[in-house]
């Protein structure tokens, strides 16, 4: 983004009480004055005096008191003289500021934005919808004013710039360990997003405050395949837990029997015994058991 050509600086102002205190003083003096001279009109040349006194003492004080500005909390005031940037009013209450000046009201409350549901393609190429919501604030009302066209419109659009961005550089789901994925990394995810958007959106003098993934899945049309994919590698990763933990309990078992001596085993009973543990302990189902009533060899 560009260097921005101008900066948020304070604006000279006074204390608006003050200000509306003189102010209604000239017009009631004014009013006054134009009142006497009415009524020494005809009486020399002092009435007609006093009415010109009067009368611009009264349009002075009207015309300082456009000066005046309520800023409420949250707020500020860009003044501009004759098209010129002069400051910004961020105290809030009553201030005055030259008459001569415009002051546009400028937001400084935090502020949400929450995308639309987009589609794009991950980083495998499969479609996917994302949402966000970023959280922001502006921070230097000069630039906001000045170096965008309208800074609402600006952070929408670099926002879904932003995301979209982010989506294509990862996959949803990641197969293997060593890479990032948007479903199993979403923290480190958001805070690159969330620097990637502050780097976007500086120009305008917008501070990014959080950015998080309001919504995130596979597109319709390949939600039913990749669901059957998950499910699929669910079953593996379970059978492999499963079958690890057998092992280790038929080798267990295989070792304390061997070690106390309940029954000798030769290597054929052995790996009769070790084929009936795991067919127990890695079965679906309940097994059905079998009494041999003859011997092992016959």
């Amino acid at each position: 983004m560009p260097s921005p050509e101008v900066r948020e600086i304070a604006a000279h102002s006074l204390p608006g009480g003050l200000a509306l205190l003189l102010g209604l003083v000239g017009v009631l003096v004014g009013s006054g004055l134009t009142v006497l001279g009415g009524v020494l009109a005809g009486d020399g040349a002092l009435g007609p005096v006093l009415i010109v006194v009067g009368v611009l003492l009264l349009l002075g004080s009207v015309f300082a008191m456009i000066g005046l500005n309520m800023v409420a909390p949250g707020e500020a005031r860009v003044v501009q003289l004759f098209g010129r940037y002069t400051g910004t009013i961020r105290t809030d209450g009553l201030r005055w500021v030259n008459p001569l000046t415009t002051r546009a009201k400028v937001s400084t409350r935090v502020r949400n934005h929450e995308t639309a549901v987009l589609k794009v393609n991950d980083a495998y190429g499969n479609p996917i919808e994302l949402a966000a919501v970023v959280v922001w604030q502006i921070a230097d009302t000069a630039q906001a004013s000045f170096a965008v066209d309208d800074y609402l419109e600006f952070v929408s659009t670099q926002t879904e710039a932003a995301v979209r961005h982010i989506a294509i550089e990862y996959p949803y789901d990641a197969y293997d360990e060593d890479v990032s994925s948007l479903r199993g990394n979403a923290e480190e995810i958001t805070e690159k997003l969330a620097v990637e958007l502050t780097a976007r959106v500086q120009a305008a003098g917008v501070k990014i405050i959080e950015s998080r993934f309001t919504h995130l899945a596979y597109a319709p049309e390949i939600a039913s395949a990749m669901l059957q994919r998950q499910q699929a590698g669910a079953v593996v990763a379970a059978r492999k837990t499963i079958v690890d933990g057998a092992c280790g309990m038929v080798e267990d078992a295989v070792l304390r029997i061997t070690e106390q001596g309940l029954v000798d085993l030769d290597e054929e009973r052995r790996a009769t015994m070790v084929g009936n543990l795991l067919v127990v302990l890695c079965g679906d189902r309940s097994p059905q058991p079998v009494l041999n009533t003859g011997s092992l060899y016959q």
